[in-house]
């Protein structure tokens, strides 16, 4: 059966001496494809069976096997990515990350993971975009963030401080001399879960917010979602 698929290539494995296999991130999940002859320097799928290219893929298609590629409309080569060191690593993160959620959840995570980067090539901060999905995973992993209340008392009102040890907001009468953040960080912190990637244009945030929101998160996920990623690691080292 011949189908094709809309999605980005999360990794490349070589097969034999010319071809290789491709496992295609989709709305229906991460499919593996063999593309033959691929590696070859007159294959029309040299240049389009990269890593981290986003295109509408026409395959001979095997339900829980390796299909087969027959070719490749590329809709975005994320050329700006593939050429930055750091937006590179940020991407790796993000698919690594993406992946081992996909494991542990039916509901499609395509969408948002394909906006995420096409915002990052764009030229948006990758630190933000990389946040704002971080955010948005943490109901796949169980441990959602409570965005309307203290987590020690309950309390919607006189919101202090974000912990990322206590969990998320505290109110004052909680307050146990954790660092007071900026109360944008509060506000923002609410604004990346409810936002829609994809209607993102610019992105006026402080580096002080910026950074609030980025430390908070790395503590939470270090202690309430059990992930150790090495692509999280490498890109900590670079920032």
């Amino acid at each position: 059966m011949i189908r094709e698929f809309e999605g980005v290539i999360v990794r490349e494995i070589p097969y034999g001496e010319t071809s290789k296999i491709i496992h295609l991130f989709t709305k229906d999940g991460i499919i593996g494809i063999i593309c033959k002859g691929a590696k070859s320097l007159k294959s029309a799928f040299r240049a389009t069976t990269l890593k981290f290219t986003y295109g509408k893929f026409n395959v001979y298609y095997k339900e829980n096997k390796l299909s087969n590629l027959i070719s490749v409309d590329v809709i975005n080569s994320l050329s700006n990515i593939k050429n930055d060191i750091v937006l590179l690593s940020y991407i790796n993160y993000l698919t690594e990350l993406t992946e081992q959620i996909v494991k542990q959840t039916t509901d499609s995570l395509y969408d948002d993971y394909i906006r995420a980067i096409l915002k990052i090539e764009e030229g948006l901060d990758p630190l933000i975009i990389c946040n704002i999905i971080e955010i948005k995973y943490l109901d796949y992993l169980g441990v959602g963030l409570n965005l309307d209340s203290c987590v020690s008392c309950g309390s919607k009102v006189n919101i202090l401080t974000i912990d990322g040890d206590r969990g998320g907001y505290i109110c004052s009468n909680c307050y146990q001399n954790e660092f007071i953040v900026d109360v944008k960080t509060i506000e923002l912190l609410r604004m990346y879960y409810y936002v829609d990637i994809k209607s993102i244009t610019k992105l006026r945030i402080s580096n002080k917010v910026r950074d609030e929101i980025n430390q908070f998160l790395n503590i939470y996920y270090d202690r309430y979602t059990g992930l150790y990623l090495k692509s999280k690691n490498f890109l900590k080292k670079l920032m």
